[in-house]
């Protein structure tokens, strides 16, 4: 099959390679990928910035998440059988969604949205988990509960933004001037404008921050919360706090508590609680999520469409941070299925 692959970690083109099809267990399923999102998480990967938490074996397929159709399924695979449309962000270690093929455990897929073409579904999995798994999971956001989302018109941020709308929160969001407009449609309250505005300035008394940036943002964020707040970042650094929770090597957990000691502090001196947040695969969400997009309550925010063989040319335009929501990569026309 054909697959986008690196052969090293760096700042290097994608490589169209061939590779083997994968290889089935007796709970996977074979999916044939029709479309694929870019995700910050695929440069990151590609530049070996999460070496520390994820290691992976050279050539790699880069690619998390996907649409597709169920062509093979293993002998155990109860849930999804050959010819079902499905949806879903394969696990940490299975990755490869810019491919044509993708073996992936049952429990990590869904049936993709009926509402939606392959290439709307394909924009969901990462970002959807992702705000899913901070709202319900880590922050706990109810209704009435004012957030920061920042980068409101990126990728995470249109999804995140409709979500907290739908939990009857309050949201705050940063933008520029020409994501203003997409930002408003999708529900939020107050835009700030940072290219005029500092948000720390204008946000007094938040209950939470969804931290999509890191670095300085991420650091005056902590001066808009109430004591009691909490903040979940997604861009900056694990705390020890993660890699007890995850069970990571004794030394990781040192290291990031030596790392994160500013954050530490930040949190002691504000009264408020920071977290790091790794999203995982998980079907049992996304289906939940697929209620959600398929009684309205979320609509996907698509930027961009790319055709499979100019992969390398969407990665290029997600990491340049002009794009307004998801960037697609699509393998199979929509027509053609």
């Amino acid at each position: 099959m054909q697959a986008m692959t690196i052969s090293r970690y760096g700042k290097t083109p994608l490589q169209t390679s061939t590779v083997p099809m994968p290889e089935i267990g007796d709970h996977d399923v074979l999916v044939a990928i029709h479309a694929a999102s870019v995700n910050p998480i695929d440069f990151k990967i590609r530049d070996g910035k999460v070496k520390i938490l994820l290691h992976y074996d050279m050539p790699l397929i880069l690619g998390n998440d996907f649409a597709g159709t169920v062509v093979k399924t293993g002998k155990a695979v109860q849930r999804f059988k050959t010819g079902d449309a499905v949806y879903g962000r394969p696990a940490k270690s299975r990755i490869g969604t810019f491919a044509e093929y993708i073996a992936v455990h049952e429990d990590d897929i869904a049936a993709k949205p009926a509402n939606l073409s392959f290439a709307e579904a394909a924009s969901i999995p990462l970002v959807g988990l992702t705000a899913y798994q901070a709202f319900y999971e880590a922050l706990r956001l109810k209704a009435g509960d004012k957030i920061l989302i920042h980068a409101g018109a990126g990728g995470l941020g249109t999804f995140a933004i409709q979500l907290a709308k739908h939990i009857g929160a309050y949201v705050a969001t940063t933008a520029g001037p020409a994501g203003h407009d997409l930002v408003a449609r999708l529900g939020a309250d107050h835009i700030i404008n940072y290219r005029e505005e500092n948000f720390a300035e204008v946000l007094h008394a938040y209950d939470a921050v969804l931290d999509t940036l890191g670095g300085d943002a991420l650091k005056q964020s902590f001066r808009i919360l109430k004591p009691g707040g909490h903040i979940v970042s997604v861009s900056a650094l694990p705390t020890a706090r993660f890699a007890c929770e995850w069970r990571l090597p004794t030394w990781k957990q040192w290291l990031f508590a030596a790392a994160t000691l500013p954050l530490q502090r930040l949190e002691k001196s504000h009264r408020v609680r920071y977290d790091f947040l790794f999203m995982r695969a998980s079907g049992k969400q996304l289906a939940e999520i697929t209620r959600l997009i398929e009684a309205g309550a979320i609509v996907p925010v698509i930027d961009r469409v790319f055709p499979f063989a100019e992969t390398q040319a969407a990665l290029d335009y997600a990491e340049s941070g002009r794009a307004k929501g998801k960037i697609v990569v699509q393998l199979v026309p929509e027509q053609a299925v």
